[in-house]
């Protein structure tokens, strides 16, 4: 039995610490509509980077975009993204077309923004929407919708397990909305690899006991639960704080600097395993750098630009999903954790093993977002 608890506590801390070193914000796409009686607006924003893996963008294949290839491709574009978007109402199609090609940056990058519109046989009360972008070629992509009509806003997320979805003009759900933010928060931890790897980091000590330079196995599950639960909250309140000033446009940093130090913070909170850097701090270390990792949650709901009515609700779900899946990441490792923790096995493999492959993945992604080039493809 403790051979198994021992083999997948090794799976868990193996599998998060051999994570690709991906970039901080996962593949997303912004969609506006707009329904005013039968016509249906739109705008919407698609990273260059995923239409050009998509379609291919970079015709001289020099890792650089420029107008010139992005307007050269313009038909390719609005054929690609059409084919994977579709509205109707009272059952039948309402045929969109691509008006105009725009570009705009956005906090992960450039983006290519088509301008839609859509008219329906008869004025819309239910818009069906059907999204299929990148779905087939990136399964954690995800269309994050807002839908205006009239005074009223509200969002929808599209994934591939949820791809087709139908709105209602007249009384949209906020319930839906929150709920479906929720999801998107705690999916958005369990993919954040930095956020993940930064609180396995602090985790790892949890179950054990600093004497001199070793470590020893705690003696009891309570002590250990509280460190944790310190540590959790800490970075709970920390993110909560800048994620809400950032998301309600009080505070702003710019993205490569955020990115740039939660790579940092991974790093330290792994260092500190093997060479004490904030001896019995780890919760003080938790809340400062959690304050960082809170402007790097921002960046989806800042991004999709919902007015501030909306923005709230949106707010609210999003942080209550980054805790459930706290929580969730936290409920699977303690017990593990504390099962292993007077094995030899635990403190050198799992602690100062993980922690090392946790430092040098940190490191690489320090080097990239610093420098801003690409050692890890």
């Amino acid at each position: 039995m403790m051979r198994r608890w021992l083999a997948a506590l090794l799976a868990l801390a193996m599998a998060l610490c051999a994570l690709p070193a991906l970039a901080h914000k996962p593949s997303d796409s912004y969609l506006a509509l707009k329904v005013t009686g039968k016509q249906v607006d739109g705008q919407w924003d698609i990273a260059l980077r995923d239409l050009d893996m998509a379609i291919g963008l970079d015709t001289d294949g020099n890792g650089e975009l420029t107008w010139d290839e992005v307007r050269a491709k313009h038909a390719d574009i609005a054929a690609y993204a059409m084919s994977r978007l579709a509205v109707g109402s009272a059952g039948s199609a309402c045929p969109m077309t691509v008006t105009a090609h725009l570009l705009d940056d956005h906090s992960d990058g450039a983006y290519a923004v088509l301008r839609l519109q859509a008219v329906c046989a008869a004025d819309v009360t239910t818009l069906d929407v059907d999204y299929k972008l990148l779905f087939d070629i990136d399964p954690q992509h995800k269309g994050l919708l807002r839908f205006e009509h009239g005074a009223v806003t509200s969002t929808a997320i599209f994934t591939p397990a949820n791809a087709r979805q139908s709105l209602q003009v007249a009384d949209p759900s906020r319930w839906r909305q929150f709920a479906d933010y929720v999801k998107h928060g705690v999916w958005h931890i369990w993919i954040g690899f930095d956020h993940i790897l930064f609180l396995l980091a602090l985790l790892l000590p949890a179950v054990l006991v600093r004497k001199g330079s070793t470590w020893d196995g705690g003696a009891a599950l309570r002590p250990a639960a509280i460190d944790v639960l310190k540590i959790v909250t800490a970075f709970t309140l920390a993110h909560s704080i800048t994620l809400t000033l950032a998301a309600l446009g009080v505070l702003a940093i710019p993205s490569r600097v955020v990115e740039s130090v939660i790579a940092a913070s991974v790093a330290l909170a792994a260092a500190n395993n093997i060479w004490p850097l904030f001896r019995g701090h780890r919760a003080g270390a938790a809340f400062a750098f959690g304050l960082l990792h809170g402007f790097g949650f921002a960046s989806v709901l800042l991004d999709l630009g919902l007015p501030s009515s909306s923005l709230l609700l949106s707010l609210v779900g999003f942080n209550v999903g980054v805790e459930v899946g706290q929580i969730a990441i936290v409920a699977v490792f303690l017990p593990l954790a504390y099962l292993a923790r007077n094995t030899a096995f635990y403190r050198k493999a799992v602690l100062v093993g993980g922690s090392v492959l946790i430092l040098a993945i940190a490191l690489v992604w320090l080097a990239e977002r610093v420098l801003d080039l690409k050692i890890v493809s």
